[in-house]
């Protein structure tokens, strides 16, 4: 019969991760902004010590997802809170939010409820790093665009940010996703859509002011997007990485790109190591 000892090591190479999990759980936060509650959930790591302070990474959900998308499908987040000792948190976007603070749609105000009051609950909450250099900010798709969106306008919150098939470029998309609803029509409201597209923004930033992670699989709708602003921020001399892998818009390259994105938070998060 096999010991304890060698079913843990057979377990651990077959699975390629520790016996440990995560904590996961659904807390209620508020939004003063928009005055109601709003539901995110939050993965500590399993030996969560109120008396240690951890760094956080705020992982935000597409288009049409809501706060259950990255723990319900990418369930490795749990181990990656242990390995890292990190906290993660995923709040909901209201399903197609694009985390403006809509000046059309005026109960949409999703920029002020990630970056300022989902922040404050989270540091409030939890034994966290209450300060830039111990917060990170990614997402995907929809989600992607909002990391990059909010750390580019709030660099006094984030100090790291990533984007995962982001659409980093909304004027080609006129018509979709419901965009429209938050900032008006595209014909009529050309100089907002500008200024709301991420690829616009880089002029807010300055050599190293966020440590940056960009990805996307080369048979993406966004990577002709995404290849536009990594040249963009090589151009302005902007350090980043951009990292493209095989793969369309789907879970399979979000699930493997994160890993990557954690290693750079990690590196940010723990200079000295």
């Amino acid at each position: 019969m096999k010991s304890i000892h060698q079913l843990i090591l057979a377990l651990f190479l077959l699975t390629g991760t520790l016996l440990y999990a995560g904590k996961v759980e659904t807390v209620i936060t508020h939004s003063d902004a928009m005055d109601k509650d709003i539901q995110a959930m939050v993965v500590t790591p399993e030996d969560y010590d109120a008396s240690k302070k951890y760094p956080v990474v705020y992982l935000l959900h597409g288009h049409s997802g809501n706060y259950t998308e990255w723990p319900k499908r990418a369930p490795k987040l749990e181990s990656y809170a242990d390995q890292y000792q990190m906290i993660f948190v995923c709040p909901d976007g209201n399903y197609n939010s694009w985390y403006f603070d809509s000046e059309v749609k005026l109960e949409s105000q999703y920029e002020t409820y990630v970056a300022e009051e989902l922040v404050a609950f989270t540091d409030n909450t939890y034994s966290t790093i209450k300060d830039r250099s111990g917060r990170a900010i990614t997402g995907l798709s929809m989600g992607g665009h909002g990391a990059l969106y909010l750390a580019f306008k709030h660099q006094d919150v984030f100090g790291a940010a990533g984007s995962m098939s982001g659409g980093v470029d909304i004027t080609p998309f006129p018509n979709n996703w419901e965009l429209s609803e938050y900032l008006g029509t595209y014909a009529e409201n050309t100089e907002r859509w500008e200024a709301n597209s991420v690829i616009n923004m880089t002029p807010l930033l300055t050599p190293n002011s966020l440590q940056l992670m960009i990805s996307c699989g080369t048979s993406d709708f966004f990577y002709d997007a995404n290849v536009k602003l990594h040249d963009k921020l090589e151009y302005m001399n902007i350090p980043h990485r951009f990292l493209t892998t095989p793969g369309g818009h789907t879970w399979d390259v979000w699930r493997d790109a994160i890993k990557y994105h954690l290693v750079i938070f990690d590196s940010f998060f723990n200079p000295e190591e």
